[in-house]
C-alpha cells in the first residue's frame, strides 16, 4: 500500500491492490471515531479528509451534521454521492480533488476528521496536506487523526503505509495545529487470509483485525 505508488481509483474499482474492497472499507464509521461521534465531539461543519466511501460522515449527516467529502479518487466520491442521494442527505457534500492543495473552503469546518488518510499520503505531502486543511478550519476548529503507529506492519512488507511514531506525528501537527491528545488506539480492517499466516491475535467481534494506531486530537488557536 506504498502511498507513492498506488493508484487510489483503481483500489476502489477493484481493479487493483486488494482482492475485493479496500481493508479499510468495513461498511461502518471507524469504531475508534463512531466513539468520537458518540460522545458529540463532532460538531459544526464537518471535513471528512481523503473521505473514501465515506461511511464516516454518512453517519454523521444522517444524524443530522453538514459534512464535507474531498477525496482524490472520483470512484469513491461517485459512491459516496450516491450513497448520500440514496439515503436523501442533502446536508452531505463529496468533491473530487486533491487534500493537499483544495481550495474554496476557508476557514469553513468546525470540525475536520482523517479517518486513515494520514499515512496514506506521500510524506513529502504531509505538510501540503495539513496546510490546506489549516486554511479549512475555522478559528478553535478540531482535528482528529486515526493513523497507522510503526509496526502496524511486518517489516518485510514490500508496500505498506506510512506509519507514524509519537514523535513524528506530534512534530508533523504541531507545526499548524496545537497538539490537545495522542493515545494509542486501533484501525479495524478486513485482513486478507494468507495461507501459512498466524491467525491474528487481536480481532473485534466481527473478526476484523484491529491494528496499532495512533488517535490525534488538535485544535487551531482561535
Amino acid at each position: 500500500m506504498d502511498s507513492e505508488v498506488m493508484d487510489w481509483d483503481s483500489v476502489y474499482k477493484q481493479e487493483g491492490g486488494f482482492d475485493g474492497p479496500p481493508p479499510w472499507n468495513i461498511g461502518e464509521p471507524q469504531p475508534e471515531l463512531a466513539a468520537l461521534m458518540r460522545d458529540g465531539r463532532l460538531t459544526g461543519d464537518v471535513l471528512d479528509a481523503g473521505c473514501g466511501h465515506a461511511e464516516l460522515s454518512l453517519a454523521l449527516a444522517a444524524a443530522g451534521s453538514t459534512v464535507v467529502g474531498i477525496d482524490l479518487s472520483p470512484t469513491a466520491i461517485a459512491a459516496a454521492s450516491e450513497a448520500a442521494r440514496e439515503r436523501g442527505l442533502s446536508n452531505a457534500t463529496y468533491v473530487c480533488a486533491d487534500i493537499t492543495s483544495f481550495t474554496g473552503y476557508d476557514e469553513r469546518f468546525s470540525t475536520i476528521v482523517d479517518s486513515t488518510l494520514f499515512h496514506s499520503l506521500p510524506v513529502d505531502r504531509r505538510d501540503a496536506y495539513l496546510e490546506s486543511i489549516h486554511r479549512a478550519a475555522a478559528p478553535g476548529a478540531h482535528l482528529y487523526v486515526l493513523v497507522f503507529a510503526k509496526g502496524a506492519f511486518p517489516p518485510d512488507v514490500e508496500t505498506k503505509p506510512n506509519e507514524v511514531d509519537e514523535d513524528e506525528l506530534r512534530a508533523a501537527v504541531s507545526r499548524h495545529f496545537v497538539i490537545d491528545d495522542i493515545r494509542p488506539a486501533k484501525i479495524h480492517a478486513h485482513m486478507p487470509e494468507i495461507p501459512g499466516a498466524p491467525t491474528p491475535a487481536d480481532v473485534d467481534e466481527k473478526g476484523r483485525v484491529k491494528m496499532p494506531a495512533f488517535l490525534l486530537s488538535a485544535h487551531k488557536e482561535s
